[in-house]
């Protein structure tokens, strides 16, 4: 704390300067500047803060120190013709960091107040987290509004957001990224009006898949992985699909032009606020990414029975299990049962009638214990039909009927 203390106070401090540095100190409309055409070293526990502009069009990339931009009254900008490298970045400008040409971070780079705003037009314009580099301190103010990028990375968090909301996407690689490279965008993927393409959420894979409205990710990357995106109260989720497991991460395939599954292994949280993970792609393979779930397309079937039950399982033999008659006719299914809160309580793959009332999922509920009288909601998808049914299971537990 005493060191971030020190760091805040907005002095331009020099450590174990310069060989062959040439700085030039401007004044262009008003706004300070540090004009750099030469060469900048900083070296060891060296520090640099600057409370003005920077204009970098000189050396400014074999430092081992720590650079950091302080302001609590104005904007800075980072811009020139030569990309600086940081080994420590810091960031404490409340009205915002604007970068104009590319940072790259050795080591560290410490959030602590204000945005790092990088292009949205120029991707190749961004923050990028070099070999073993990591940040702290990201938040809904303190993240990149634009283009993050990694290099030499199998797993990364990008830290960026919008409009006052962090929205990260981690990224998962069986090998190490070269270069990869991700924003975020708060508007709809069939209307952007930053991003050059459009992408229609109407055109699908197939009927029963829905695309968010609301939100995308733009993700370059050459390595196969699985990515982690994450919502909140402004995704409105909620309108992908009954339950958060009918959520999944669907991309736009650059070979068919249109919206696809790209399933989920994971998913966490609640309908304000959680997270998914992908199955296994090549990012380069899809132009954007977001969220998308199940159609609520409900179908009657001649030959199968689902409707609303009613069980009491006490051992009298009677609706002591979930009795779905006619299940044999698709062997191939998933039955999934939430609680009212939306919480998974029993799962199983080519069920066969034998739900008892005990939960076979960990978590919130102990697992192989009984669950309380109330209202369920299962779900339940029968592979072979391509079909999806969601209904009410009414529990009822005591000892005598």
């Amino acid at each position: 704390m005493a060191t971030i203390i020190k760091r805040m106070k907005f002095i331009t401090n020099l450590y174990y300067l310069f060989l062959f540095t040439f700085l030039v100190f401007t004044t262009s409309n008003a706004q300070d500047a540090v004009h750099n055409y030469g060469n900048i070293q900083i070296h060891d526990d060296g520090l640099v803060g600057f409370h003005m502009d920077v204009i970098n069009n000189g050396a400014f990339n074999q430092n081992k120190g720590l650079v950091g931009f302080y302001s609590m009254d104005k904007a800075l900008t980072i811009s020139g013709g030569s990309n600086p490298v940081f080994y420590d970045f810091e960031v404490a400008v409340d009205n915002h960091l604007y970068v104009d040409n590319t940072v790259g971070v050795l080591n560290n780079a410490n959030l602590i107040s204000g945005d790092i705003i990088t292009s949205r037009v120029a991707s190749e314009v961004n923050i990028n987290f070099l070999n073993d580099s990591f940040y702290i301190g990201e938040g809904d103010n303190t993240k990149v509004d634009g283009y993050v990028a990694i290099s030499k990375k199998s797993e990364f968090t990008f830290p960026i957001g919008q409009n006052g909301s962090l929205r990260p996407l981690s990224i998962h690689s069986v090998n190490s990224n070269d270069y990869a490279k991700s924003a975020y965008y708060f508007e709809d993927p069939t209307t952007p009006s930053i991003f050059g393409t459009s992408f229609d959420t109407n055109r699908k894979e197939n009927e029963f898949l829905s695309v968010s409205e609301y939100e995308f990710w733009h993700l370059e990357g050459s390595v196969s992985s699985k990515v982690t995106l994450t919502w909140d109260e402004q995704s409105n989720a909620n309108l992908l699909g009954d339950f958060i497991s009918d959520l999944k991460v669907v991309g736009w395939s650059v070979a068919d032009k249109e919206w696809v599954s790209l399933g989920s292994t994971n998913v966490e949280g609640d309908f304000n606020n959680g997270s998914i993970t992908s199955e296994e792609f090549v990012p380069n393979d899809y132009e954007v990414l977001t969220i998308g779930g199940n159609s609520d397309i409900l179908e009657t079937l001649d030959n199968i029975t689902l409707d609303n039950f009613y069980m009491t399982p006490n051992g009298d033999g009677v609706n002591d299990y979930l009795v779905i008659d006619g299940i044999d006719n698709s062997p191939n299914n998933t039955l999934q049962i939430f609680n009212r809160y939306g919480i998974m309580v029993f799962s199983k793959k080519n069920y066969n009638n034998e739900f008892n009332g005990i939960s076979n999922v960990g978590g919130v509920i102990s697992k192989n214990s009984g669950l309380s009288s109330g209202i369920y909601y299962y779900i339940i998808t029968l592979n072979e039909m391509n079909i999806k049914h969601q209904g009410y299971l009414y529990l009822t537990t005591y000892q005598e009927n």
